[in-house]
């Protein structure tokens, strides 16, 4: 309870729409990426990884680690304006009440799903600059995760969730809304639930998920935004009208669970297969 707590003021405290999964989910989804990865490529991201203080010069935001990877771009916005350039980088505002299209809010490769790929080709490019590569290695680990949080794949034009106000079982205050709710407090309750996702998955297991490209998997998450995050949130089909407070009950929290899981998993299985990809 005094975990819950901590983090319910910190999920009421620093909502924006540029956070995802806060510490707990994109670390969980950099862990399962490392452990779904080949040996040699898990050699290569320690080896990169290890020299990224000089090269990144963030002292204050390291990533010696996969899970510090996994939070410094988040980290680095309080640095001031120097990463302000990749603030829009973190979601993209697709509306779940239009046909799906990434073309407006890509546009100049400012979204999350073209700066996937970007780095990816970065990673692939052994003549590219020692820093670019470090550079582009944790931004990648992050930006996946940021791809699986439904509210950053698809919104209504409300901040990603972050204008909708909403209620978590008994915790209702004003500055709780649906989007923190999928960052912090669901996102823990699923992770937290047993079995831990991180593990080793077999082939057949990661095959299916691992399938598709960059967009298919933002078209699907932006369909679980839809489907699952504001219907369940709503009661109703989101797209014939969002007016008044989201309620989730007990039992609408206890059956998003594995929905919150799912999109978790998904994020660190597709990290691990483009990490294959890029370092091999």
């Amino acid at each position: 309870m005094k975990r819950f707590l901590v983090l319910l003021a910190a999920l009421i405290g620093f909502a924006s729409p540029a956070h995802a999964y806060w510490e707990y989910g994109h670390e969980t989804v950099a862990a399962i990426a490392y452990k779904n990865v080949t040996p040699q490529v898990r050699a290569a991201i320690r080896r990169m990884l290890a020299e990224s203080g000089p090269l990144l010069e963030t002292p204050e935001c390291p990533a010696k680690t996969i899970e510090q990877a996994s939070v410094w771009a988040d980290c680095v916005k309080k640095l001031g304006d120097r990463f302000r350039y990749a603030y829009a980088w973190h979601f993209q505002d697709v509306n779940i009440c239009r046909p799906f299209d990434l073309k407006t809010p890509c546009k100049d490769g400012n979204c999350v799903s073209a700066q996937i790929e970007r780095d990816v080709q970065i990673l692939k490019n052994k003549r590219a600059a020692k820093k670019d590569r470090v550079q582009a290695l944790v931004f990648l680990i992050h930006f996946v995760g940021d791809l699986h949080q439904p509210l950053h794949a698809g919104e209504m034009d409300d901040q990603g969730g972050n204008k909708l106000k909403a209620s978590y079982g008994i915790y209702s205050t004003e500055r709780l809304n649906l989007h923190s709710i999928w960052d912090g407090l669901l996102a823990e309750r699923a992770i937290s639930t047993s079995p831990s996702p991180v593990r080793a998955y077999s082939a057949a297991e990661r095959r299916p998920i691992q399938a598709g490209s960059v967009e298919d998997w933002s078209r699907e998450s932006w369909k679980v935004a839809h489907d699952v995050v504001y219907q369940s949130a709503l009661g109703h089909d989101p797209c014939i009208g969002s007016e008044g407070r989201a309620k989730l009950d007990e039992a609408t929290i206890a059956s998003l669970v594995p929905a919150a899981r799912l999109q978790v998993k998904r994020g660190g299985l597709r990290l691990a297969k483009l990490l294959n990809e890029a370092l091999s």
